[in-house]
């Protein structure tokens, strides 16, 4: 039986998980939770995941893990036919998870101070600090892209999957400026081209239809 995955279709860490399984050729059992009737509060799941987010993985053994980057980097390490998305080289692999800690502590962390206001009808507008908030991402990934195709390495590897997704979403509220941050923007439509990141869409325009409903301007 393939993995379980419990998610949500607009949640960017969900549609990282995705992106991961398509380009491995893996086939997952989606089971979409809705937060608005609080399934992720049963019982049911709460004994799967204490914690109640999503992507949680399910695996066909039976072992449960949640948090994208630690599910993207199972799924390749056991299901991948090369390590190329996650290298097993020490120092390829260092800056594959540098990336992945920027992206969970940094670039994720300010998507969601600048999203959350605004899905929960706290506000219905950006103002400067959030577009200041997010130039800083952009900046600090335009210059992890000196001089590297990718933004981790020369090869697409699971940090592009995952910053996409997260990048994919701030995109809505404060598009990237090609004039300052080119290496970005070239960096993001080639993300885009790539044919295992079509699965991810469908939840990005849920996202991008649900928070633009919300917002009075866009930048």
């Amino acid at each position: 039986m393939p993995p379980t995955l419990y998610m949500v279709p607009s949640s960017p860490p969900v549609r990282a998980v995705q992106i991961t399984a398509k380009a491995l050729g893996l086939k997952l059992v989606e089971k979409h939770l809705d937060f608005q009737k609080r399934e992720n509060l049963q019982p049911e799941f709460l004994k799967i995941n204490p914690q109640h987010t999503v992507p949680t993985l399910v695996d066909d053994d039976g072992f449960i893990l949640w948090d994208s980057h630690a599910i993207n980097a199972y799924l390749v390490s056991k299901y991948g036919q090369s390590d190329s998305l996650y290298p097993q080289d020490l120092k390829k692999r260092a800056i594959v998870d540098q990336r992945l800690h920027f992206d969970s502590g940094v670039a994720s962390v300010r998507a969601s101070d600048v999203m959350l206001p605004i899905r929960r009808g706290e506000k219905t507008s950006l103002d400067d600090n959030d577009k200041h908030k997010l130039g800083e991402v952009y900046a600090f990934l335009d210059t992890f892209l000196d001089g590297h195709e990718w933004i981790a390495d020369d090869v697409v590897t699971i940090a592009d999957y995952s910053i996409y997704s997260t990048v994919s979403s701030s995109n809505v509220f404060i598009p990237i400026d090609p004039d300052k941050y080119p290496r970005l923007q070239a960096w993001f439509h080639k993300v885009e081209a790539l044919p295992e990141t079509e699965v991810s869409k469908p939840g990005l325009r849920i996202f991008a239809g649900r928070v633009q409903s919300r917002l009075k301007q866009l930048p």
